[in-house]
């Protein structure tokens, strides 16, 4: 039997054809032209190993992977320098997900051709998909070293940049690839996320502009877009941007997250929340969503929902050192101050230098008298974030508490610089120059009540002052209710409201609040100035001594029970009803009259029998009727509110009932008197676990004690 050969041409010639059919896209044609050829191991193993890669790519785009794999394997073992076969096996794999399998084929292609700038694109492309973020940030810059114009390259080389928070290198990378892929809208978008993270808006606003004009049905563009226009306060135009990607894709979670942002930055809260919930409908386990949706709910007061929320955010993700920070602030608004405690190191567990943390457990700290630790707590924040102003502000009341004024008064300005404080409103409005400590001689100055009535009473001391720094006119600013009483305080030229002290804005030289002048007199515990003297006018006296002396004979004795309903720490400040008081009626030969005003009004005039009340507050115009009455009393009682410092600069005796917690720092830490009323002034302080109860049966001992049964 005579053997016959297939000539070596015409093998190169099937070959040849095959792959020709290929290029034409007829794999199912090509592929039975060269499957006489891979069992024919009489044939020259470079034409055999073409026939295998030829099979191995008709099985590929045929969708046939195991035997693509197989006939790509056998080509490499005749031929294994075979190239090509590298890259196809590794695109197989990666298409696959055995992204390991494809890593070790892709280094095999480098190592054949280390000038192949698209073997190292592509082991780049894998490494970023196995999760080596270094490994592939290598690859894709020796790909664009020796590729300088390969835009796929250096376009994944800004993904895996921005992923190694290298975002200026980020964008340098985008910006090579822009060469060549400018149609390309991801890229823009891409581009316009760094441009963000650098602070630089406009630019990202241009780029998501360019991305969607290349695609406008572009939802992740139109999200990011949403984000540059809330930064640069365009609210209107960034909901709209989140409500269009919502459109395009009803559940996309990361856009509904950001229209609750939005709306949250419009005041509109509820409707924040109800975003936030559509994010967490469409992702149960977002831990964002969470967060912020206790974020909303913290700003409606509903904090056992805004607890669980923060919780729920926890859980999804445990290393949100935020979501534990705000879980603390939730549980100290709760007055669970240990479980927020722990919340707060929870925080600085994941977060060490996490400031805000360090400066919510020196708040919490202060709460509960550990003033120690809170001032160590405060001093941590700021040495992690120098320019805190909560903290620094919360440190400085701390220390005026402390009578260390030295330190205190001028982190006590850091009010100026708080966004949520009315101070910081105050120097928008004005628009001139805010007093400094510069020299006074015949100047003009604006006192401009930004802070309660009491403290407009308290501070009025320093007026006198102002003036012997030679000042020429003083002009106070204040509520209507002071306008009559702070008109007769010395060294006072004119008393406005305070929108006719901002039609004269023009007319001063500066303004300044009264509790700013103590920091720029250098006012120490040892050089407070006495308080202004304030007199009742004769004629008001007058006007109320008949109503007065139809009291029974005895002691006349004022009371405030309830403070100012808004103050932040009212819940502490007040008692509960009138009703807390009782015990005071035991002792004889006293008469009581009521200058409640606001809230507790309505107690005031229907007492129960048992406690007969002359009730006047609801009577009185303003504080100069309020001044006339006192004026006409032995003792005023009251919790922490304008009348102590009325009664007080009318030398009248004042007994102060002060809260367990948050008490102001104008009465200091553990004493009960006040060098601000040396003389006039008794504090009677709630200890940790006191109840109202307790403290006012220390003011009745303290009235048997001063009054005795005498009349």
């Amino acid at each position: 039997m005579t053997l016959t050969q297939t000539p070596a041409s015409s093998i190169a010639d099937i070959n040849q054809r095959a792959v020709a059919l290929c290029s034409a896209g007829q794999f199912a044609d090509a592929l039975p032209l060269v499957a006489p050829l891979l069992e024919n191991t009489s044939l020259p193993n470079d034409q055999r190993a073409d026939a295998f890669n030829i099979a191995g790519a008709c099985s590929f785009a045929l969708r046939q992977w195991a035997d693509a794999e197989n006939y790509w394997r056998q080509c490499l073992y005749l031929k294994p320098d075979y190239v090509d076969v590298y890259a196809s096996l590794g695109s197989l794999f990666s298409s696959l997900g055995r992204l390991s399998a494809a890593k070790s084929t892709y280094q095999r292609w480098v190592s054949l051709r280390p000038l192949d700038a698209n073997a190292h694109y592509q082991l780049g492309n894998v490494l970023y998909g196995l999760g080596y973020r270094a490994e592939a940030e290598a690859a894709f810059r020796q790909a664009v070293t020796i590729h300088p114009d390969h835009a796929e390259a250096h376009y994944n080389h800004g993904i895996v940049l921005r992923d190694l928070r290298r975002p200026q290198e980020a964008e340098a990378a985008y910006r090579h690839a822009l060469r060549g892929l400018r149609g390309h809208a991801e890229l823009h978008n891409n581009l316009g996320i760094v441009l963000m993270e650098l602070g630089r808006l406009a630019e990202a606003d241009a780029a998501y502009r360019e991305a969607l004009t290349l695609k406008p049905q572009y939802p992740e563009a139109l999200n990011n877009f949403a984000g540059v226009l809330k930064a640069m306060r365009q609210l209107a135009d960034a909901e709209q941007a989140c409500r269009l990607a919502i459109a395009i894709r009803p559940d996309y979670a990361e856009a509904h997250l950001n229209l609750g942002a939005v709306l949250v930055d419009l005041d509109r809260v509820s409707e924040a929340e109800a975003a936030y919930r559509e994010a967490l409908a469409h992702r149960a386990d977002y831990a964002e969503a969470h967060y912020n949706l206790g974020v909303a709910l913290f700003r409606q007061e509903r904090y056992e929902e805004a607890e669980q929320a923060y919780r729920d955010a926890i859980r999804c993700q445990p290393l949100l050192a935020h979501a534990h920070n705000n879980l603390g602030c939730v549980l100290r608004v709760l007055e669970r101050f240990p479980e927020a405690l722990d919340a707060f190191q929870q925080a600085l567990a994941v977060s060490p230098q996490l400031a805000e943390a360090h400066s919510n457990i020196a708040n919490a700290l202060t709460q509960i008298g550990r003033f120690a630790e809170a001032e160590s707590a405060y001093r941590q924040a700021i040495a992690f974030k120098p320019d805190y102003t909560e903290a620094r502000f919360g440190l400085g009341v701390l220390l005026l508490g402390f009578g260390r004024f030295d330190e205190g008064w001028p982190l006590y300005e850091c009010r100026y610089q708080q966004p949520h404080f009315v101070h910081r409103q105050s120097q928008t409005m004005l628009g001139f120059a805010q007093w400094q400590g510069e020299p006074l001689a015949g100047k003009s100055v604006l006192l401009w009540q930004e802070d309660g009535l009491g403290d407009m009473l308290q501070f009025s001391r320093y007026v006198p002052l102002l003036k012997a720094l030679g000042a020429a006119h003083i002009a106070f600013a204040c509520a209507p209710a002071l306008h009559r009483l702070i008109a007769k305080v010395e060294g006072v030229d004119a008393v406005l409201d305070h929108h006719g002290a901002l039609t004269r804005a023009a007319t001063y030289d500066c303004w300044t609040s009264p509790l700013s002048v103590p920091l720029y007199l250098r006012t120490t515990l040892d050089t407070i100035p006495r308080p202004a003297r304030m007199s009742a006018e004769p004629a008001l006296i007058e006007h109320w001594r008949p109503t007065l002396d139809a009291l029974p004979p005895g002691h006349r004795v004022g009371l405030v029970w309830k403070g100012n309903a808004k103050h932040h720490n009212d819940a502490n400040r007040s008692m509960p009803s009138l009703a807390t008081l009782a015990p005071l009626w035991t002792v004889p030969g006293l008469n009581f009259v009521s200058l409640q005003k606001g809230q507790g009004e309505d107690e005031a005039r229907n007492p129960p029998l048992a406690q007969p009340l002359l009730d006047l507050g609801a009577r009185v115009t303003d504080f100069a009727d309020s001044a006339a009455i006192v004026a006409q009393l032995d003792l005023v009682i009251c919790v922490d509110t304008s009348i102590a410092h009325l009664a007080a600069s009318l030398g009248k005796p004042c007994w102060v009932l002060l809260p367990e917690r948050d008490a102001d720092w104008r009465w200091m830490h553990e004493r009960d008197d006040s060098p601000w009323y040396p003389h006039t002034l008794r504090l009677f302080r709630r200890a940790p676990g006191e109840d109202w109860a307790s403290s006012v049966e220390r003011v009745r001992q303290a009235c048997v004690e001063r009054f005795g049964g005498a009349l």
